[in-house]
C-alpha cells in the first residue's frame, strides 16, 4: 500500500497530456471531473472537461476518497494486466449498488476468502477492499446533494434508481436524513484538498468542528460521534469557514503559517477537552510524550487515557494530535497513517530550523 504521496507534475503539463490523451502519461496521475464526479486516466478516450473543472490526483485511491468514481470507459482501476473475473465482478456490484455493504460474510457467500480479497485490492489498488466501498459508498452519498439542488435532482441526476436508495446512502454516511438541513443550525461538510490527501471538514455556523482523512477507517464513526455531540444534521456544503480553512491549510503546508486563527468547537468529555487544550499549547515543530502530556494535565500515570482522547480527536492538524510521540522518540500512533504523521513533524521541523523527526 502507498504511503507516501508522488508529486505530481504542474498542472499545465497535466492539462495538456490529458487535452491530447497522452497516454505516456498514465500511472502519473488522474483526472477527476468535478461535473460528473467521475475519474479518469490522461488518455481516457471520453469528451475533455473544461480545465476549470478538472481535479488532479496522484493515485486512484487518492480520487475515491475525494468522492470520485472510476471512469467505465477508461477503467483506471486496471493496471494493464487481467483482472480477476472474481475481482471485477465485485467492482460493478460496487458500482451498481454504491451504498450496499458488504461484510466478510458477504464475501464467504460469494466462494471468496476474505484475506484474500483484501490482499489483492491493497496489492493492485492501494486500499482494501472494505476502503474501496467507504470510499464508494461516502463518495455517492456526498456528491448527491453538493450542489444544493433539490432533493429530485439530486437522486436521478446521479444516476440513482429510487429515493430510497439515495437516502439510505446518505443516512449511512451523515446519519441524517438528505432534507435535514434545508431549515435550522445544521453542521456542514466539503472536502478539503491538502498535500497529504483529502480530508473532510465539518463546520457550525460559528465554528470547525471536523476536520480528518477522508481515507481514516474511524472516519463515519466521527461522523456519528459529531452528530451525536452537536445534536444537529450534518449536511454537504460550503461555509464561509471553509475557504479561510483552504487558505491557512495552504499556508501551513507552505511552512508560511505555525498557528491557525479559525474558531474551533471540539465537544467531548472534561478530560477529552483538557487533552486537546494541551494539544493547542505544544509549540510548532516541537513535540510531547503521552506521559510527558499527562504530567502536565496533573495526571500521572494517565499516558494511556492520554493517547486515547488523542486518537479521539476530530480536528486533525489544527488540533495537533500529530506533534505527541512516545518517551523514546517513536512516533506511535496515528489515526491518518504513521507517514502522514511523520511528513507533518518533518515539514514543521523544517520550517523551524529544527532537527528532522524520527521515523516509525
Amino acid at each position: 500500500m502507498e504511503t507516501t504521496l508522488q508529486s505530481l507534475p504542474e498542472r499545465g503539463e497535466m492539462l495538456r497530456a490529458l487535452m491530447q490523451r497522452d497516454a505516456s502519461c498514465d500511472g502519473l496521475f488522474y483526472a477527476g471531473v468535478t461535473t460528473t464526479m467521475i475519474f479518469c486516466r490522461p488518455s481516457c478516450p471520453a469528451r475533455k472537461p473544461r480545465e476549470e473543472h478538472v481535479q488532479f490526483y496522484a493515485s486512484a485511491r487518492e480520487a475515491l476518497f475525494a468522492g470520485f468514481r472510476p471512469c467505465a470507459r477508461c477503467r483506471p482501476l486496471e493496471h494493464g494486466r487481467p483482472t480477476p473475473d472474481w475481482a471485477g465482478s465485485l467492482i460493478a456490484e460496487v458500482e451498481a449498488q454504491p451504498a450496499q455493504r458488504l461484510r466478510d460474510a458477504d464475501l464467504r457467500a460469494r466462494g471468496l476468502e476474505p484475506a484474500a480479497v483484501r490482499r489483492y485490492f491493497l496489492k493492485n489498488y492501494g486500499l482494501t477492499f472494505q476502503a474501496y466501498c467507504r470510499a464508494r459508498r461516502l463518495g455517492e452519498a456526498f456528491s448527491a446533494i453538493r450542489g444544493g439542488g433539490s432533493i429530485d435532482d439530486a437522486v436521478f441526476d446521479h444516476g440513482w434508481e429510487s429515493h430510497s436508495g439515495f437516502r439510505e446512502a446518505f443516512s449511512r454516511a451523515v446519519q441524517a436524513p438528505p432534507g435535514a438541513a434545508r431549515n435550522g443550525d445544521s453542521i456542514m461538510l466539503a472536502w478539503i484538498q491538502t498535500p497529504l490527501g483529502p480530508m473532510v471538514a465539518g463546520a457550525t455556523g460559528q465554528a470547525i468542528c471536523l476536520l480528518e482523512f477522508s481515507d481514516r477507517r474511524m472516519l463515519e464513526a466521527q461522523l456519528r460521534t459529531l452528530k451525536s455531540r452537536f445534536r444537529l444534521p450534518l449536511f454537504p456544503g460550503e461555509s464561509p469557514l471553509f475557504e479561510k480553512l483552504r487558505a491557512e491549510l495552504a499556508a501551513y503546508f507552505a511552512g508560511r503559517r505555525r498557528s491557525f486563527d479559525l474558531p474551533l468547537d471540539y465537544r467531548g468529555t472534561a478530560f477529552q477537552r483538557r487533552v486537546w487544550e494541551a494539544l493547542l499549547r505544544i509549540p510548532y515543530g516541537r513535540t510531547r510524550g503521552y506521559a510527558e502530556l499527562a504530567a502536565e494535565l496533573g495526571a500521572p500515570g494517565a499516558a494511556r487515557a492520554v493517547g486515547n482522547a488523542n486518537g479521539l480527536n476530530r480536528i486533525a492538524i489544527l488540533i495537533p494530535c500529530h506533534r505527541v510521540v512516545h518517551a523514546d522518540g517513536g512516533l506511535g500512533g496515528y489515526g491518518g497513517g504513521l507517514w502522514r504523521k511523520l511528513r507533518l513533524l518533518e515539514n514543521e521541523k523544517a520550517a523551524a530550523g529544527l532537527p528532522p523527526a524520527r521515523g516509525p
